[in-house]
This record gives structure tokens, sequence and C-alpha cells, in this order.
């Protein structure tokens, strides 16, 4: 299994992924990596480490998120590994549950994400964005 975390989808996997689907609800899981320190384009906050820089971006994706009718479902720091082998473990994980893709894309695309989404790119090393349905009542 290759695994390769990234900050952005590629065009073509952007687009494969709006186009598809149906009207349901998804839920998507996060696996992040930070950054040591923050990458700002325009140079700022150069001693901030990656994770400070995420949290600003977390601080304002929550109204993004309710605003198109989503919420935040878990987030937390990922602290060990029971199952399977990894070279480097993610450093938090978090699920955002959607009304469905387009709600998601409409949120990407509003201008209050895209402020916001600065301090992810500066914060964020890389990620693995996973898409699922969710089931209610399901439990692994």
């Amino acid at each position: 299994m290759i695994v390769m975390n990234q900050l952005h989808p590629a065009p073509q996997q952007a687009m494969a992924f709006f186009a598809g689907g149906d009207d349901e609800p998804i839920c998507m899981v996060n696996l992040l990596k930070f950054k040591d320190k923050a990458a700002y384009a325009d140079g700022s906050d150069p001693d901030l480490p990656g994770r400070e820089a995420y949290a600003r971006y977390a601080a304002g994706v929550h109204a993004c998120i309710a605003a198109v009718g989503g919420t935040l479902r878990f987030g937390g720091a990922v602290t060990g590994l029971l199952i399977g082998e990894i070279e480097e473990l993610w450093d938090m994980v978090a699920i955002a549950e959607y009304p469905s893709r387009k709600a998601m894309l409409a949120m990407v695309q509003s201008p209050e994400y895209q402020q916001v989404a600065k301090h992810r790119d500066a914060g964020l090393a890389g990620q693995l964005n996973i898409c699922t349905k969710p089931r209610a009542g399901a439990a692994a």
C-alpha cells in the first residue's frame, strides 16, 4: 500500500470527487500531518508551530462548515497505533460531516473559507482526506 500525504488534491482528482456521488451526506476523515514551523506565503509568523497555524484554520472553518449545513463530528490528537504499521503517524484526526458533496464544494469555494485556508496551507505538511458515508447507528 502506498500512502502519500498531500496538501491539495490534483485538479482531476477534485473534479472526479465533486462530480461523483449523489446528494447524500458524507463524512470526511482527515488524517493530518503538521509542519514543524508554519510557512505563510507572506513570510509572517516564521516561529509559529504548524499545529498552531492549523488551529487558526480550525477556529475559522467551524463556521464555514456550519454555514453549509455541516458539522465537525470529531477532532483529536493521534496518540498511538494498535493495528498495522506505518512509517510515520499522523498528528491529528478530524471528521467533518457535510449534507452532500455539493455542500462541501460550496464551502471550499466560499470567500469565508478562502480567508481561513491560508492557515491550513501554512500549518499542514499534508493529509489524507477519506470520504465515507455516515450510517445511523453504525459501529465498528
